[in-house]
């Protein structure tokens, strides 16, 4: 299903397709080790494989040049544009973590005092799924997609969403790292 999605929707074999499988590779890989190492949270392993390597899907649809995007859409939207994607394709499920994974989520308050282009309402990760993947993502960007981000580095690129995000985030590390 995975790869028949992502032949869908990038069918050139192109520098945007790479950065798109390499990154979301490397997160689905660390969102799955912490599954593994926590049992105890009862996730659905093949949902979290399946439902990383889709959760940015959308970024075909938007205009960031710097990582060979060159749809219309602002990028900010792409979680939404991806949830919209799942959700023609029969994956309101996999639609949800598309929808939730901009910074440390998004509450409505955010989108409100940000003017951001996205519906007044809350986009919070709500299941330990969403919220590992949620996690997971934030240590990788799709500007350098090979490259892990430190701790800090990736609290760093969280900061500018807000505290809230951030305690969020805090709170996931110690929960899913024990630290």
């Amino acid at each position: 299903m995975i790869n028949t999605l992502i032949d869908k929707y990038y069918p050139e074999h192109n520098e945007l397709r790479h950065i798109l499988i390499t990154h979301s590779t490397l997160v689905m890989e660390r969102a799955v080790r912490i599954c593994d190492a926590h049992p105890e949270l009862g996730m659905d392993r093949t949902f979290v494989q399946e439902a990383a390597m889709l959760h940015d899907i959308g970024i075909v649809r938007c205009d960031a040049p710097g990582i060979h995007c060159h749809g219309t859409q602002p990028y900010i939207l792409h979680g939404r544009i991806g949830a919209e994607m799942l959700r023609a394709e029969g994956l309101p499920r996999h639609a949800r973590v598309c929808e939730r994974h901009t910074g440390a989520g998004l509450t409505r308050e955010d989108i409100v005092r940000q003017q951001l282009p996205w519906p007044p309402q809350d986009f919070l990760p709500e299941t330990w799924e969403e919220q590992v993947i949620c996690y997971a993502d934030k240590f990788y960007s799709k500007t350098h997609p090979e490259r892990e981000k430190t701790l800090e580095q990736a609290e760093r690129s969280l900061a500018k969403f807000g505290e809230e995000g951030l305690l969020r985030f805090r709170h996931w590390h110690e929960v899913f790292e024990g630290t």
